[in-house]
Protein backbone atom coordinates (compact mmCIF):
# COMPACT_ATOMS: atom_id res chain seq x y z
CA UNK A 1 0.00 0.00 0.00
CA UNK A 2 1.49 3.33 -1.09
CA UNK A 3 2.11 5.92 1.61
CA UNK A 4 0.93 9.51 1.22
CA UNK A 5 3.56 12.10 2.05
CA UNK A 6 2.82 15.27 4.03
CA UNK A 7 3.63 17.37 0.94
CA UNK A 8 0.98 15.48 -1.06
CA UNK A 9 -1.61 16.11 1.67
CA UNK A 10 -0.68 19.79 1.73
CA UNK A 11 -1.05 20.10 -2.06
CA UNK A 12 -4.56 18.61 -2.00
CA UNK A 13 -7.25 21.25 -2.56
CA UNK A 14 -10.55 21.49 -0.66
CA UNK A 15 -13.67 19.86 -2.04
CA UNK A 16 -16.31 22.11 -3.55
CA UNK A 17 -19.35 22.45 -5.81
CA UNK A 18 -19.23 20.48 -9.05
CA UNK A 19 -21.83 22.59 -10.87
CA UNK A 20 -20.52 25.03 -13.53
CA UNK A 21 -19.50 28.49 -12.33
CA UNK A 22 -22.16 30.15 -14.52
CA UNK A 23 -24.87 28.23 -12.65
CA UNK A 24 -23.27 29.17 -9.31
CA UNK A 25 -23.29 32.85 -10.34
CA UNK A 26 -26.93 32.74 -11.44
CA UNK A 27 -27.97 31.04 -8.20
CA UNK A 28 -25.98 33.60 -6.22
CA UNK A 29 -27.82 36.42 -8.02
CA UNK A 30 -31.10 35.27 -6.52
CA UNK A 31 -30.05 34.04 -3.06
CA UNK A 32 -26.36 34.50 -2.31
CA UNK A 33 -26.65 33.80 1.41
CA UNK A 34 -28.77 30.65 1.14
CA UNK A 35 -26.33 29.29 -1.45
CA UNK A 36 -23.37 30.04 0.83
CA UNK A 37 -25.06 28.23 3.71
CA UNK A 38 -25.91 25.24 1.52
CA UNK A 39 -22.26 24.86 0.47
CA UNK A 40 -21.06 25.39 4.04
CA UNK A 41 -23.30 22.57 5.29
CA UNK A 42 -22.09 20.30 2.50
CA UNK A 43 -18.36 21.11 2.36
CA UNK A 44 -17.54 22.65 5.73
CA UNK A 45 -15.46 25.70 6.65
CA UNK A 46 -13.72 25.93 3.27
CA UNK A 47 -14.72 25.00 -0.25
CA UNK A 48 -13.01 25.45 -3.60
CA UNK A 49 -14.00 25.99 -7.24
CA UNK A 50 -11.43 25.54 -10.05
CA UNK A 51 -10.64 28.19 -12.65
CA UNK A 52 -13.25 28.84 -15.36
CA UNK A 53 -13.78 31.24 -18.25
CA UNK A 54 -15.79 33.55 -15.98
CA UNK A 55 -13.73 33.48 -12.78
CA UNK A 56 -10.29 32.48 -11.50
CA UNK A 57 -10.04 29.53 -9.13
CA UNK A 58 -11.46 30.56 -5.78
CA UNK A 59 -11.78 29.33 -2.21
CA UNK A 60 -14.51 30.49 0.18
CA UNK A 61 -13.91 30.09 3.91
CA UNK A 62 -15.08 31.38 7.29
CA UNK A 63 -12.49 30.19 9.81
CA UNK A 64 -11.33 33.22 11.89
CA UNK A 65 -7.75 31.93 12.08
CA UNK A 66 -7.61 31.65 8.29
CA UNK A 67 -9.14 35.12 7.94
CA UNK A 68 -6.54 36.49 10.37
CA UNK A 69 -3.76 34.93 8.30
CA UNK A 70 -5.09 36.63 5.15
CA UNK A 71 -5.71 40.03 6.79
CA UNK A 72 -2.28 40.13 8.46
CA UNK A 73 -0.27 38.79 5.51
CA UNK A 74 2.13 40.92 3.46
CA UNK A 75 -0.17 43.01 1.21
CA UNK A 76 2.25 42.33 -1.66
CA UNK A 77 1.08 38.69 -1.60
CA UNK A 78 -2.20 39.82 -3.18
CA UNK A 79 -3.56 41.80 -6.09
CA UNK A 80 -6.99 42.81 -7.37
CA UNK A 81 -7.93 40.24 -10.01
CA UNK A 82 -9.24 41.53 -13.33
CA UNK A 83 -12.00 38.91 -13.60
CA UNK A 84 -13.16 38.84 -9.99
CA UNK A 85 -13.17 42.65 -9.69
CA UNK A 86 -15.13 43.20 -12.93
CA UNK A 87 -18.43 44.25 -11.25
CA UNK A 88 -16.57 46.80 -9.09
CA UNK A 89 -14.60 48.26 -12.00
CA UNK A 90 -17.64 48.44 -14.27
CA UNK A 91 -19.61 50.27 -11.60
CA UNK A 92 -16.96 52.46 -9.94
CA UNK A 93 -14.11 52.77 -12.49
CA UNK A 94 -10.56 51.45 -12.86
CA UNK A 95 -9.14 54.21 -10.63
CA UNK A 96 -11.41 53.41 -7.68
CA UNK A 97 -9.52 52.58 -4.48
CA UNK A 98 -11.24 49.18 -4.31
CA UNK A 99 -9.94 48.28 -7.79
CA UNK A 100 -6.29 49.19 -7.09
CA UNK A 101 -3.42 47.02 -5.85
CA UNK A 102 0.07 47.49 -4.43
CA UNK A 103 1.76 50.90 -4.45
CA UNK A 104 -1.17 52.53 -6.30
CA UNK A 105 -3.60 51.37 -3.62
CA UNK A 106 -1.26 52.46 -0.82
CA UNK A 107 -0.76 55.94 -2.37
CA UNK A 108 -4.47 56.52 -3.01
CA UNK A 109 -5.51 55.29 0.43
CA UNK A 110 -3.06 57.66 2.10
CA UNK A 111 -4.39 60.60 0.09
CA UNK A 112 -8.03 59.76 0.86
CA UNK A 113 -7.73 58.94 4.56
CA UNK A 114 -7.76 62.41 6.26
CA UNK A 115 -11.43 63.37 5.60
CA UNK A 116 -12.69 60.14 7.18
CA UNK A 117 -10.94 60.30 10.53
CA UNK A 118 -10.55 62.51 13.57
CA UNK A 119 -12.22 65.83 14.19
CA UNK A 120 -12.92 66.48 10.53
CA UNK A 121 -15.10 63.39 10.24
CA UNK A 122 -16.91 64.22 13.48
CA UNK A 123 -17.70 67.70 12.17
CA UNK A 124 -20.04 66.07 9.66
CA UNK A 125 -22.39 65.08 12.51
CA UNK A 126 -24.35 68.34 12.43
CA UNK A 127 -24.92 67.86 8.68
CA UNK A 128 -26.20 64.31 9.23
CA UNK A 129 -28.70 65.42 11.90
CA UNK A 130 -29.85 68.46 9.91
CA UNK A 131 -30.53 66.43 6.75
CA UNK A 132 -32.35 63.69 8.67
CA UNK A 133 -34.70 66.27 10.20
CA UNK A 134 -35.30 67.88 6.78
CA UNK A 135 -36.25 64.54 5.23
CA UNK A 136 -38.56 63.34 8.01
CA UNK A 137 -40.36 66.70 7.96
CA UNK A 138 -41.85 65.51 4.62
CA UNK A 139 -43.58 62.53 6.28
CA UNK A 140 -47.32 62.52 6.96
CA UNK A 141 -49.12 60.78 9.81
CA UNK A 142 -50.94 57.62 8.65
CA UNK A 143 -49.38 57.56 5.17
CA UNK A 144 -47.51 54.29 4.38
CA UNK A 145 -44.03 54.50 2.85
CA UNK A 146 -40.91 52.45 2.22
CA UNK A 147 -38.30 53.41 4.82
CA UNK A 148 -35.49 52.45 2.45
CA UNK A 149 -36.54 55.19 0.00
CA UNK A 150 -35.96 57.70 2.78
CA UNK A 151 -32.77 56.19 4.19
CA UNK A 152 -31.43 56.40 0.63
CA UNK A 153 -32.53 60.01 0.34
CA UNK A 154 -30.90 60.89 3.68
CA UNK A 155 -27.64 59.06 2.99
CA UNK A 156 -27.36 60.46 -0.55
CA UNK A 157 -27.96 64.03 0.63
CA UNK A 158 -25.39 63.55 3.41
CA UNK A 159 -22.76 62.28 1.00
CA UNK A 160 -23.46 65.05 -1.56
CA UNK A 161 -23.14 67.76 1.07
CA UNK A 162 -20.05 66.33 2.75
CA UNK A 163 -18.29 65.50 -0.54
CA UNK A 164 -19.25 68.55 -2.61
CA UNK A 165 -20.57 71.02 -0.07
CA UNK A 166 -23.82 70.94 -2.07
CA UNK A 167 -27.12 71.00 -0.19
CA UNK A 168 -29.45 72.54 -2.75
CA UNK A 169 -29.58 74.05 -6.21
CA UNK A 170 -29.67 72.77 -9.77
CA UNK A 171 -26.31 70.95 -9.68
CA UNK A 172 -27.26 69.11 -6.49
CA UNK A 173 -30.68 68.07 -7.83
CA UNK A 174 -29.32 66.93 -11.20
CA UNK A 175 -26.58 64.79 -9.68
CA UNK A 176 -28.95 63.34 -7.05
CA UNK A 177 -31.56 62.40 -9.62
CA UNK A 178 -29.19 60.79 -12.12
CA UNK A 179 -27.44 58.79 -9.36
CA UNK A 180 -30.74 57.36 -8.13
CA UNK A 181 -31.79 56.45 -11.68
CA UNK A 182 -28.36 54.91 -12.38
CA UNK A 183 -28.40 52.66 -9.32
CA UNK A 184 -32.05 51.72 -9.84
CA UNK A 185 -31.02 50.01 -13.09
CA UNK A 186 -29.75 47.14 -10.88
CA UNK A 187 -32.75 47.06 -8.54
CA UNK A 188 -33.46 43.36 -9.08
CA UNK A 189 -31.41 40.13 -9.03
CA UNK A 190 -31.98 39.63 -12.78
CA UNK A 191 -30.71 43.09 -13.70
CA UNK A 192 -27.84 42.77 -11.20
CA UNK A 193 -26.51 39.84 -13.24
CA UNK A 194 -25.42 42.37 -15.90
CA UNK A 195 -22.57 43.42 -13.59
CA UNK A 196 -21.29 39.86 -13.15
CA UNK A 197 -21.68 38.37 -16.64
CA UNK A 198 -19.55 40.17 -19.28
CA UNK A 199 -21.38 38.57 -22.22
CA UNK A 200 -24.56 40.44 -21.15
CA UNK A 201 -22.82 43.82 -21.18
CA UNK A 202 -24.05 44.89 -24.61
CA UNK A 203 -25.20 48.39 -25.46
CA UNK A 204 -28.36 47.75 -27.48
CA UNK A 205 -29.55 51.34 -27.33
CA UNK A 206 -31.38 53.49 -24.82
CA UNK A 207 -34.12 50.90 -24.32
CA UNK A 208 -31.70 48.23 -23.05
CA UNK A 209 -30.61 48.10 -19.37
CA UNK A 210 -26.91 48.15 -20.28
CA UNK A 211 -27.48 51.00 -22.71
CA UNK A 212 -29.23 52.95 -19.95
CA UNK A 213 -26.37 52.18 -17.55
CA UNK A 214 -23.70 53.41 -20.01
CA UNK A 215 -25.57 56.65 -20.76
CA UNK A 216 -26.31 57.46 -17.12
CA UNK A 217 -22.67 56.78 -16.24
CA UNK A 218 -21.54 59.17 -19.00
CA UNK A 219 -23.80 61.89 -17.57
CA UNK A 220 -22.38 61.33 -14.07
CA UNK A 221 -18.82 61.50 -15.46
CA UNK A 222 -19.62 64.77 -17.26
CA UNK A 223 -21.10 66.34 -14.12
CA UNK A 224 -18.14 65.27 -11.97
CA UNK A 225 -15.47 66.25 -14.52
CA UNK A 226 -17.05 69.70 -14.89
CA UNK A 227 -17.11 70.22 -11.13
CA UNK A 228 -13.52 68.98 -10.69
CA UNK A 229 -12.28 71.35 -13.42
CA UNK A 230 -14.26 74.26 -11.98
CA UNK A 231 -12.79 73.78 -8.52
CA UNK A 232 -9.26 73.11 -9.80
CA UNK A 233 -9.30 76.27 -11.93
CA UNK A 234 -10.78 78.39 -9.14
CA UNK A 235 -8.80 77.69 -5.95
CA UNK A 236 -10.87 80.28 -4.07
CA UNK A 237 -13.87 77.90 -4.33
CA UNK A 238 -12.11 75.22 -2.26
CA UNK A 239 -13.67 74.67 1.17
CA UNK A 240 -13.89 71.94 3.83
CA UNK A 241 -15.76 69.39 1.72
CA UNK A 242 -14.10 66.15 0.66
CA UNK A 243 -13.69 67.14 -3.01
CA UNK A 244 -11.76 70.25 -1.95
CA UNK A 245 -9.52 68.14 0.28
CA UNK A 246 -8.89 65.67 -2.55
CA UNK A 247 -7.91 68.50 -4.92
CA UNK A 248 -5.53 69.90 -2.32
CA UNK A 249 -3.97 66.52 -1.42
CA UNK A 250 -0.40 65.77 -2.54
CA UNK A 251 1.52 62.50 -2.41
CA UNK A 252 5.07 62.10 -1.10
CA UNK A 253 6.43 63.34 -4.45
CA UNK A 254 4.23 66.44 -4.30
CA UNK A 255 1.92 65.17 -7.05
CA UNK A 256 -1.85 65.81 -6.97
CA UNK A 257 -4.49 63.25 -7.89
CA UNK A 258 -5.50 63.26 -11.56
CA UNK A 259 -9.01 64.15 -12.71
CA UNK A 260 -9.72 60.50 -13.55
CA UNK A 261 -8.55 59.37 -10.10
CA UNK A 262 -10.68 61.96 -8.34
CA UNK A 263 -13.70 61.19 -10.54
CA UNK A 264 -13.60 57.44 -9.84
CA UNK A 265 -13.05 58.02 -6.11
CA UNK A 266 -16.02 60.39 -6.06
CA UNK A 267 -18.19 57.73 -7.70
CA UNK A 268 -16.91 55.19 -5.15
CA UNK A 269 -17.86 57.49 -2.28
CA UNK A 270 -21.21 58.38 -3.82
CA UNK A 271 -22.03 54.69 -4.21
CA UNK A 272 -20.35 53.11 -1.18
CA UNK A 273 -21.15 56.11 1.00
CA UNK A 274 -24.88 56.04 0.50
CA UNK A 275 -26.22 52.82 -1.05
CA UNK A 276 -24.75 50.53 1.61
CA UNK A 277 -25.71 52.82 4.51
CA UNK A 278 -29.27 53.14 3.17
CA UNK A 279 -29.66 49.34 3.12
CA UNK A 280 -28.28 48.89 6.63
CA UNK A 281 -30.46 51.65 8.07
CA UNK A 282 -33.57 50.07 6.53
CA UNK A 283 -32.73 46.76 8.25
CA UNK A 284 -32.13 48.54 11.57
CA UNK A 285 -35.53 50.25 11.44
CA UNK A 286 -37.13 46.91 10.59
CA UNK A 287 -35.66 45.10 13.62
CA UNK A 288 -36.29 47.95 16.05
CA UNK A 289 -40.00 47.73 15.21
CA UNK A 290 -40.30 43.99 14.49
CA UNK A 291 -38.92 43.38 18.01
CA UNK A 292 -40.55 46.25 19.99
CA UNK A 293 -38.68 45.42 23.20
CA UNK A 294 -35.40 46.26 21.45
CA UNK A 295 -36.80 49.49 20.08
CA UNK A 296 -38.07 50.42 23.53
CA UNK A 297 -34.70 49.71 25.13
CA UNK A 298 -32.99 51.99 22.61
CA UNK A 299 -35.55 54.76 23.15
CA UNK A 300 -34.91 54.63 26.89
CA UNK A 301 -31.19 55.13 26.21
CA UNK A 302 -31.91 58.03 23.85
CA UNK A 303 -34.29 59.62 26.38
CA UNK A 304 -31.42 59.74 28.89
CA UNK A 305 -29.58 62.19 26.65
CA UNK A 306 -29.52 65.92 27.13
CA UNK A 307 -31.83 67.57 24.56
CA UNK A 308 -28.86 69.38 22.99
CA UNK A 309 -26.58 66.33 22.86
CA UNK A 310 -24.24 66.53 19.88
CA UNK A 311 -23.26 63.81 17.43
CA UNK A 312 -20.15 62.82 19.35
CA UNK A 313 -22.20 62.12 22.49
CA UNK A 314 -24.77 60.09 20.53
CA UNK A 315 -21.93 58.16 18.86
CA UNK A 316 -20.79 56.83 22.26
CA UNK A 317 -24.15 55.33 23.35
CA UNK A 318 -23.54 51.62 24.09
CA UNK A 319 -26.92 50.15 23.18
CA UNK A 320 -27.18 52.22 20.00
CA UNK A 321 -23.74 50.92 19.03
CA UNK A 322 -24.89 47.36 19.78
CA UNK A 323 -28.00 47.75 17.58
CA UNK A 324 -25.91 49.04 14.67
CA UNK A 325 -23.29 46.31 15.15
CA UNK A 326 -25.91 43.55 15.25
CA UNK A 327 -27.60 44.93 12.12
CA UNK A 328 -24.30 44.76 10.23
CA UNK A 329 -23.58 41.28 11.58
CA UNK A 330 -26.91 39.80 10.53
CA UNK A 331 -27.16 41.75 7.26
CA UNK A 332 -23.70 42.47 5.81
CA UNK A 333 -24.00 44.65 2.72
CA UNK A 334 -21.52 42.48 0.80
CA UNK A 335 -21.01 38.72 1.09
CA UNK A 336 -17.24 38.34 0.74
CA UNK A 337 -13.85 39.98 0.91
CA UNK A 338 -11.63 39.24 -2.10
CA UNK A 339 -7.85 38.73 -2.20
CA UNK A 340 -6.26 37.30 -5.36
CA UNK A 341 -2.92 35.60 -4.82
CA UNK A 342 0.34 36.65 -6.44
CA UNK A 343 2.34 33.99 -4.57
CA UNK A 344 1.58 30.49 -3.19
CA UNK A 345 -0.33 30.80 0.10
CA UNK A 346 -1.22 28.23 2.74
CA UNK A 347 -4.34 28.29 4.93
CA UNK A 348 -6.14 25.54 6.80
CA UNK A 349 -3.62 22.96 5.58
CA UNK A 350 -4.13 23.76 1.90
CA UNK A 351 -1.67 25.52 -0.41
CA UNK A 352 -3.25 27.73 -3.06
CA UNK A 353 -1.43 28.73 -6.23
CA UNK A 354 -0.95 32.27 -7.62
CA UNK A 355 -4.06 33.47 -9.45
CA UNK A 356 -6.43 31.89 -6.93
CA UNK A 357 -8.95 34.24 -5.30
CA UNK A 358 -9.37 33.85 -1.55
CA UNK A 359 -12.86 34.84 -0.38
CA UNK A 360 -13.21 35.21 3.39
CA UNK A 361 -16.99 35.03 3.81
CA UNK A 362 -18.37 37.89 5.90
CA UNK A 363 -21.82 36.35 5.99
CA UNK A 364 -20.77 32.82 6.98
CA UNK A 365 -18.35 34.10 9.62
CA UNK A 366 -21.15 36.17 11.14
CA UNK A 367 -23.35 33.04 11.15
CA UNK A 368 -20.95 30.80 13.11
CA UNK A 369 -22.77 29.36 16.13
CA UNK A 370 -19.50 28.93 18.05
CA UNK A 371 -18.99 32.71 17.89
CA UNK A 372 -22.60 33.96 17.76
CA UNK A 373 -25.03 31.61 19.56
CA UNK A 374 -28.46 31.63 17.87
CA UNK A 375 -26.96 33.47 14.89
CA UNK A 376 -30.29 33.96 13.08
CA UNK A 377 -31.68 35.98 15.97
CA UNK A 378 -31.31 39.76 16.22
CA UNK A 379 -29.66 40.16 19.64
CA UNK A 380 -27.80 43.47 20.14
CA UNK A 381 -26.89 42.36 23.68
CA UNK A 382 -24.23 40.04 22.30
CA UNK A 383 -22.15 43.15 21.50
CA UNK A 384 -22.49 44.35 25.10
CA UNK A 385 -21.47 40.99 26.54
CA UNK A 386 -18.43 40.28 24.36
CA UNK A 387 -15.87 42.05 22.22
CA UNK A 388 -15.32 40.23 18.95
CA UNK A 389 -11.99 40.13 17.12
CA UNK A 390 -11.65 41.76 13.68
CA UNK A 391 -11.50 38.21 12.25
CA UNK A 392 -14.82 37.22 13.84
CA UNK A 393 -16.67 40.44 13.05
CA UNK A 394 -15.78 42.03 9.71
CA UNK A 395 -18.68 43.99 8.16
CA UNK A 396 -16.20 46.40 6.54
CA UNK A 397 -13.59 43.84 5.52
CA UNK A 398 -10.17 44.00 7.12
CA UNK A 399 -6.43 44.36 6.89
CA UNK A 400 -4.96 47.06 4.66
CA UNK A 401 -8.15 47.05 2.55
CA UNK A 402 -10.66 47.68 5.30
CA UNK A 403 -13.37 50.08 4.06
CA UNK A 404 -11.95 53.58 4.38
CA UNK A 405 -15.33 55.09 5.25
CA UNK A 406 -16.31 52.62 7.98
CA UNK A 407 -16.21 55.21 10.80
CA UNK A 408 -18.25 57.64 8.67
CA UNK A 409 -20.88 54.93 7.98
CA UNK A 410 -21.18 53.91 11.64
CA UNK A 411 -21.42 57.54 12.72
CA UNK A 412 -24.15 58.26 10.17
CA UNK A 413 -26.19 55.16 11.04
CA UNK A 414 -26.18 56.07 14.73
CA UNK A 415 -27.14 59.71 14.18
CA UNK A 416 -29.93 58.91 11.71
CA UNK A 417 -31.44 56.24 13.98
CA UNK A 418 -31.19 58.46 17.06
CA UNK A 419 -32.71 61.48 15.27
CA UNK A 420 -35.65 59.59 13.74
CA UNK A 421 -36.52 57.69 16.94
CA UNK A 422 -36.35 60.92 18.95
CA UNK A 423 -38.63 62.82 16.56
CA UNK A 424 -41.16 60.28 15.26
CA UNK A 425 -43.15 57.27 16.40
CA UNK A 426 -43.22 54.75 13.55
CA UNK A 427 -45.27 51.62 12.96
CA UNK A 428 -43.95 48.63 11.01
CA UNK A 429 -46.41 47.45 8.35
CA UNK A 430 -44.22 44.53 7.17
CA UNK A 431 -44.98 42.43 10.26
CA UNK A 432 -43.41 39.28 8.86
CA UNK A 433 -39.87 38.01 8.30
CA UNK A 434 -38.31 39.89 5.38
CA UNK A 435 -36.06 38.34 2.78
CA UNK A 436 -32.76 39.77 1.61
CA UNK A 437 -32.66 40.83 -2.05
CA UNK A 438 -29.65 41.54 -4.24
CA UNK A 439 -29.33 45.10 -5.49
CA UNK A 440 -26.29 45.33 -7.76
CA UNK A 441 -23.25 44.30 -5.71
CA UNK A 442 -25.01 44.92 -2.37
CA UNK A 443 -28.01 43.46 -0.50
CA UNK A 444 -31.18 45.15 0.72
CA UNK A 445 -34.43 44.17 2.48
CA UNK A 446 -36.95 43.01 -0.14
CA UNK A 447 -39.76 45.55 -0.49
CA UNK A 448 -37.80 48.33 1.24
CA UNK A 449 -39.53 47.86 4.67
CA UNK A 450 -43.05 49.31 4.68
CA UNK A 451 -43.72 51.67 7.61
CA UNK A 452 -46.09 54.42 8.68
CA UNK A 453 -45.85 57.47 10.94
CA UNK A 454 -48.08 57.10 14.01
CA UNK A 455 -47.19 60.50 15.47
CA UNK A 456 -44.57 63.22 15.69
CA UNK A 457 -43.08 63.86 19.12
Amino acid sequence: MATITSSQIKKKLPDGPKVPVLIQIVRAMFDQFALAEKYYQKYGEIYYTPKSLLLPAFAIFNDPKAIEKVFTADPNSFEVGQQSSLPIRVLLGDNSLVALSGIQHQRQRKLLMPPFHGERMKSYGATMIKITKQVISQWEVGKPFSIRDYTQDISLRVILETIFGLDEGEKFERLRQVLVEWLDIFNSPLRSSLLFLPFLQKDLGTWSPWGQFIRKKQIIHEILNTEIDRRRNNPDTLADDILSLMLAARDEDGQPMSNAEIRDELITMLFAGHETTANSLAWAFYWLHYLPEIGQKLRLELNSLDKNADGNTINKLPYLNAVVSETLRLHPVVAFVNRQLKVPFEIMGYTFEPGTSLFPSIYLTHQREDIYPEPKKFKPERFLEKQFSPYEYLPFGGGNRRCLGYAFALFEMKLVLATVLSEVELELLDKHPLKTMRRGITFTPAGGVKMMVKSFK
